[in-house]
């Protein structure tokens, strides 16, 4: 329906205007919109979110690379450790957790105590900040971490740059860093994630393919979206953005926990 394209290229490109700033690329946002609007099923909304992230993250990832701020290890570990993991969570989400109840009770979980730990952290005062975030991870602790929000992001559909971005932020990397790691991270395992998917459709019974016009819609108003943000984030501060990346943990985490519940 010519509706549902300009409504999904319309929302596409909202969301990813705000997210794409602190290294969220949207998809966890267009969650909701999915499954409240355009009601697409379970659990093929996961690989239409995956779509989405396919086509949206080239716009802030060209405006990234352009500015010079993919440079550097961080985003090849993160992409190393994530790709194996969104296989199997695209497996676990076929077999084993179909229902959108348990889908959403478990985003809540995930996000709303991420975005309350840095928010709170963001608003210490700078001397407990400091002690608090700590440094670093190692690069062990790194491809774990990649490891298990890949499987997460398998799952859910949202490529993991949402939870990657609030537990970097929190351990003390600065967002410039955060931000176009998480997506890149997110952009290569969604392209592995949903090319899992369209696999497991030609073995599996139900809803499993994703919904390719809301899909490609979305991505579109992303891919325009994503390069608007990119382009926005060195204009904000830091503490800007690190509250900005926590309300929106926050925020989706009590969505579908509300959703959830009801």
């Amino acid at each position: 329906m010519e509706w549902t394209w300009w409504a999904g290229l319309a929302a596409g490109l909202l969301i990813a205007v705000v997210t794409a700033p602190v290294g969220v690329s949207g998809a966890v946002f267009l969650l909701p919109v999915h499954l409240s609007v355009f009601a697409v099923p379970s659990p093929a909304i996961t690989p239409t979110n995956l779509l989405f992230n396919v086509v949206a993250g080239p716009g802030a990832l060209w405006r990234y690379r352009r500015d010079g701020a993919l440079r550097g290890d961080l985003a090849r570990r993160l992409v190393a450790g994530t790709l194996p993991g969104v296989i199997i969570g695209a497996a676990i989400r076929v077999y084993a957790l179909p229902g959108p109840g348990v889908f959403r009770l478990l985003i809540a979980v995930l996000l709303l105590p991420l975005g309350l730990w840095l928010g709170l952290r963001t608003l210490a005062p700078a001397r407990h900040r400091h002690t608090a975030a700590g440094s670093e991870p190692s690069p062990r602790a790194l491809t774990a971490l990649a490891v298990a929000v890949g499987v997460v992001g398998g799952i859910y559909g949202i490529g993991g740059g949402s939870l990657l971005g609030p537990i970097l932020a929190a351990r003390g990397l600065p967002m410039t860093r955060v931000a176009p790691a998480a997506l890149a991270a997110t952009f290569a395992t969604s392209i592995a994630g949903a090319a899992a998917y369209a696999a497991l459709s030609w073995t599996t019974a139900g809803d499993v393919a994703p919904d390719w016009g809301l899909g490609l819609a979305c991505g579109l108003g992303g891919l325009i979206g994503g390069y608007l943000g990119a382009r926005l984030q060195p204009r904000l501060p830091e503490t800007a953005l690190r509250l900005l990346l926590a309300a929106l943990a926050t925020g989706i985490g009590a969505l579908y926990a509300l959703q959830a519940l009801t």
